[in-house]
């Protein structure tokens, strides 16, 4: 025990293990307890056919998830405002899934929340944990373009407001960033989840380079929780490899894009995640360049999107498209994590 309080990396290690182990020992009650109360997926009817005999698989496999990564890093990590910011903006993000999961559900219908609600609800979220990181983390607000000597300050303009006798400060233009990086990550992580196993592969490699990055900057705090996130990961694949037993729904998808939206801002490598997380702007950009084309010239660019749907009507199986996704996450992740590194050695 005085080991693992003494070494960092055996810490980070123990993390990710414990996370595997109690998300593969939750995982089949909460799939029988799914099933018992007929809680399945509700197949969206415009994607590709195969997939309508996925309907009825249960779903909202990430509470599992979050609830895991929250207990290990209360078990395990030091508490500190970075860590506490970090698991809030997680947990809030899932809980605006769940809510997502749970109307598609009780109302049987593919769609859940309005769009208008998921954006009002990640614009309170992103004020939130902008505001609490700035004011109570000590979060800078300048944002580094990698390789460059440019930093773009955002801390300006701004206001204070009075709350419970502190002045808390509100920078307008960091705040609105910080909503851009949540609202594009969730978004992106949650259109990525569109095949079994897919999301919770990628998301495992996203939180291992920032994990790394974490763990160099000496946020062990935050290292322990990407490595919850990873270790979480991991062990609901075991349940969601294909064929899938359960899938982590927008409670999962959502809370995790959360988990990686929020690494990036606390560790300050913000315009990293186009690299670490580039699989996500790959998925969201093909929505976009889908529809732009059909709206504009009334042409597909793609046989479906986002673009995984592409490859299943090119006749990729599913599990080739992952395994293929997880290698390109990895190579735009490690890239992702050795521009950090060239950065750090140079000062930059």
């Amino acid at each position: 025990m005085i080991a693992f309080f003494r070494y960092p990396t055996y810490q980070i290690f123990m993390t990710a293990v414990m996370a595997l182990m109690i998300t593969a020992a939750l995982t089949p009650i909460w799939i029988k307890l799914l099933r018992r109360e007929g809680l399945g997926q509700v197949v969206r009817i415009d994607g590709p056919q195969k997939h309508l005999t996925k309907s009825g698989t249960p779903t909202m496999g990430g509470i599992i998830i979050l609830f895991t990564i929250a207990v290990t890093y209360s078990l395990i990590a030091t508490t500190t405002m970075r860590g506490v910011v970090a698991i809030v903006t997680i947990l809030a993000c899932g809980l605006l899934g769940f809510v997502d999961d749970y109307s598609k559900v009780v109302k049987a219908r593919s769609l859940g929340l309005r769009a208008r609600a998921k954006v009002f609800w990640q614009l309170v979220i992103a004020v939130v944990a902008g505001v609490l990181a700035v004011n109570f983390a000590g979060l800078d607000t300048d944002v580094s373009v990698p390789l460059t000597n440019i930093v773009i300050p955002m801390g300006q303009p701004s206001f204070k407001i009075a709350f419970a006798g502190i002045d808390v400060i509100i920078p307008l233009l960091y705040v609105a960033f910080v909503y851009l990086i949540i609202a594009a990550t969730t978004n992106t992580v949650n259109l990525t989840d569109g095949l079994d196993g897919l999301a919770a592969g990628t998301v495992t490699i996203s939180m291992l380079a920032f994990a790394g990055i974490a763990f160099q900057q000496g946020r062990l705090d935050l290292a322990i929780i990407c490595a919850a996130a990873g270790g979480a990961c991991i062990g609901f694949l075991w349940f969601n490899s294909y064929p899938a037993s359960i899938f982590m729904g927008d409670t999962g998808s959502l809370g995790l894009g959360g988990a990686i939206a929020i690494m990036s801002i606390l560790t300050e490598t913000e315009l990293l995640l186009v690299l670490i997380g580039g699989i996500y702007v790959i998925e969201g950009l093909s929505v976009i360049a889908q529809v732009i084309s059909f709206r504009l010239f009334n042409v597909r660019v793609l046989k479906m999107a986002p673009i995984h749907h592409h490859f299943e009507m090119l006749g990729w199986s599913e599990t080739q498209i992952m395994m293929r996704f997880w290698i390109v996450s990895g190579i735009l992740s490690g890239i992702g994590f050795g521009v950090y590194f060239m950065m750090a050695a140079g000062g930059g």
